[in-house]
């Protein structure tokens, strides 16, 4: 890369740098720090197989990402414009007609009423108004809305927050990517003036569908061994602010033309709680939003940001993927436990990406938190680890194909039973469909942890005390 790298052990794939000669010799030799696609120090090697073949297959699946990117990109456009034209003309009749009258409403990208693809999984704006702010579901429920809304733009989630919550939208924030060369996360920070204390929320946003650079973050399986801490994942540090020439200063020597996640936040979050000094934040989010937002803590941590941790009341994330190894769980377990935050891991039934990366002999990858796990019909459980820890297994074929049929027929039984507000529309029982071929797809909508949050089972347990995560 000609590059100064960080202190400390690494590895970086730089997939854009690869051929297929260097991907095949790969295979075929140990040895990983003589190749010009692969930073890493002096005399690392893959001596398994297995271990070489998941790098193989990181870079290539990187190589395809970057190839459809065009691909991708022109597809979700598409259908984005599509659903919102849908429900800007009132459905495909409508749409039809007011097409041929040329009366058709095209809806503004930027506007309030637009929504992304996600977005249109799950149409509901509004709080539960049965849970009050002393609700044991309450901050649950509000993280995961606060994380649907951080997929969507700055004027929907300004219009929403203010006028459907009743609270106050402190900014939609772009984050620069030091490794991808461009903005590539995003978090939105709203704060909650009815709780007493004021409440800050910080939410990542996830992976959305058709961004084959987020995509590209998700499946680099690059790591960083932060000193005294553990090995975490290359692709969540590097969207998480990771800088290419210093690694984690504690302070940034100057201020460059890029924004990076985890300064920038940190310093809104220093000059909001000094302006409001009893104020708490929590931080969530939904997929690669719930891994930066545990990653965020760990730099607090790492950085001794006392004051900052003090404040911190919670971590709140819904479907999150693995983000490092057993001496970083370890590290993580007792400096939560000592700073007194709440680490709350919500996993919905079959949902594929908190059982990624693997946790098996030849990834380190492994969670260091006890899930709450909620199935099918939103019944609640305390789990050391989620049914089916590594998602692929012959064994359970059968079992989530007929778990995603029975999600299918649940989506019309729903709002028979607890209200039309979990009526779901035509486009999310097409999504359902998918699932009879990928069940862990479907489960990860956001939709799914929205409902876990307002009609799961685990009221009595949501209070738990950090003993109970020991």
């Amino acid at each position: 890369m000609g590059t100064e790298q960080p202190n400390g052990d690494y590895l970086f794939l730089n997939s854009h740098e690869a051929s297929v000669v260097d991907l095949v010799s790969l295979l075929f030799s140990s040895n990983l720090s003589n190749r010009k696609f692969i930073d890493c120090p002096q005399g690392l090697e893959a001596r398994l197989f297995r271990q070489r073949w998941l790098l193989f297959t990181s870079v290539v699946a990187q190589k395809i990402l970057v190839a459809i990117d065009p691909f991708l990109k022109m597809l979700g456009d598409m259908l984005e414009l599509l659903l919102n034209s849908l429900s800007s003309n009132g459905g495909f009749v409508r749409l039809f007609f007011n097409f041929l009258k040329g009366k058709m409403i095209t809806p503004e990208r930027s506007s309030a009423e637009f929504l992304s693809v996600i977005g249109h999984l799950d149409t509901r704006v509004d709080l539960d108004k049965t849970i009050h702010h002393k609700d044991a579901k309450y901050k649950g429920l509000l993280s995961i809305m606060a994380s649907k809304f951080s997929y969507e733009n700055e004027q929907f989630i300004s219009n929403a927050v203010t006028n459907h919550w009743g609270m106050k939208f402190l900014g939609l924030y772009s984050f620069w990517n030091d490794y991808q060369k461009h903005e590539s996360t995003k978090a939105m920070i709203v704060q909650d003036t009815k709780s007493e204390p004021n409440l800050i929320v910080v939410a990542f946003r996830g992976t959305t569908p058709f961004d084959a650079e987020q995509w590209k973050t998700d499946v680099d399986i690059s790591w960083y061994d932060l000193p005294n801490v553990g090995k975490i994942h290359g692709g969540f540090m590097k969207a998480l602010g990771l800088l290419e020439n210093s690694g984690w200063p504690k302070e940034m020597d100057e201020k460059g033309p890029h924004r990076y996640a985890y300064y920038t936040i940190r310093e809104e979050l220093r000059a909001m709680l000094r302006e409001n000094e009893d104020a708490k934040f929590i931080l969530t989010g939904h997929s690669l939003g719930g891994a930066l937002a545990i990653l965020f803590v760990s730099m607090l941590i790492f950085h001794e940001e006392e004051v900052l941790l003090d404040k911190l009341e919670g971590v709140y994330t819904f479907g999150q993927p693995r983000v490092g190894d057993e001496m970083f769980g370890e590290f993580m377990k007792s400096k939560l436990k000592k700073y007194d935050v709440r680490y709350m891991r919500y996993v919905y039934s079959n949902d594929m990406v908190p059982r990624i990366p693997y946790d098996d002999k030849s990834l380190f990858f492994k969670h260091f938190s006890p899930c709450l796990y909620f199935n099918s019909l939103y019944q609640g459980q305390i789990l050391e680890e989620e049914p089916n820890k590594n998602y692929f297994s012959v064994f359970w074929v059968i079992p989530k194909i007929l778990n995603a049929f029975w999600e299918v027929i649940r989506g019309f039984l729903l709002p028979l039973v607890v209200g039309r507000e979990y009526k779901q529309n035509l486009f999310m029982v097409v999504f359902r469909l998918v699932g009879l071929v990928i069940p862990g797809l479907p489960a990860h909508c956001p939709e799914n942890y929205v409902n876990a949050a307002r009609l799961g089972s685990l009221n009595e347990n949501l209070e738990l005390p950090n003993s109970k995560y020991d």
